[in-house]
C-alpha cells in the first residue's frame, strides 16, 4: 500500500520528455544507417577502375552501399542552390519533413491500401515530387544545375570508391586496409 519513493511516471510534463527522446532516438537511428562520412572519405579507398565495366559494377554496389549519404549529399547541394529564393526554400523546408517522416526516419516498411512499398519506391517518389514542387516555385535553372551537380558528384565518387575496401569494411577487417 505504500508508494513511498515511487516516481510517477504518466504525468503531463513525462509524456513531453519521453516524446522528445523518443524522436531524438527515431533521429539518431534513423541516421544511424547511413555510412560513416570517415569511411565515406577514406582517400586509401580512392582509385581509377580498371575499364567501363569496373566503373559501373561500382557505381551500382556504392550507390546501393551509400544510398544514405548520397541522398544527403543532394538534398545539401539543392539547399545551397535554393539560398536565393525563399519561396522554393519554404517549399524544400516541407519536403525535407516528409523525406524526414517518409524515408530516412522510418522504422518499418511504408505500407498504404494495404500494399507495402519498398525504399527505393519511397525515395523515387519524394524525389520526383521534390522537383516537381521545386520546378512550379520558378528556380528552375538553379534546381537542375543543382541535381545534376549532385549527380555528378555522386557518379564520381561510387566510380572512384574501391568496391574490395567495401567487402573488408563489411567484414570488419577495415582497419586492417585504412592503415596501408
Amino acid at each position: 500500500m505504500a508508494t513511498y519513493g515511487t516516481i510517477p511516471t504518466s504525468s503531463l510534463g513525462g509524456t513531453n520528455v519521453e516524446y522528445f527522446s523518443r524522436e531524438k532516438a527515431r533521429i539518431r537511428s534513423g541516421l544511424g544507417t547511413r555510412r560513416s562520412w570517415k569511411e565515406m572519405f577514406n582517400l586509401g579507398s580512392i582509385d581509377f577502375p580498371h575499364g567501363v565495366s569496373d566503373a559501373f559494377s561500382r557505381i551500382r554496389t556504392n550507390i546501393g552501399y551509400f544510398r544514405m549519404n548520397y541522398v544527403i549529399i543532394m538534398l545539401v547541394i539543392l539547399l545551397f542552390s535554393l539560398l536565393w529564393h525563399p519561396i522554393s526554400l519554404i517549399v524544400f523546408t516541407v519536403m525535407m519533413a516528409a523525406w524526414l517522416f517518409l524515408y530516412f526516419l522510418r522504422d518499418e516498411p511504408l505500407v498504404i491500401f494495404h500494399r507495402t512499398i519498398g525504399d527505393r519506391a519511397v525515395l523515387l517518389v519524394l524525389f520526383a515530387v521534390t522537383v516537381v514542387l521545386l520546378l512550379l516555385t520558378g528556380a528552375t535553372w538553379n534546381i537542375l544545375s543543382s541535381i545534376l551537380i549532385g549527380l555528378a558528384v555522386v557518379v564520381v565518387h561510387a566510380a572512384l570508391w574501391n568496391i574490395d575496401d567495401l567487402y573488408l569494411i563489411e567484414s570488419g577487417d577495415y582497419s586492417a586496409s585504412s592503415s596501408m
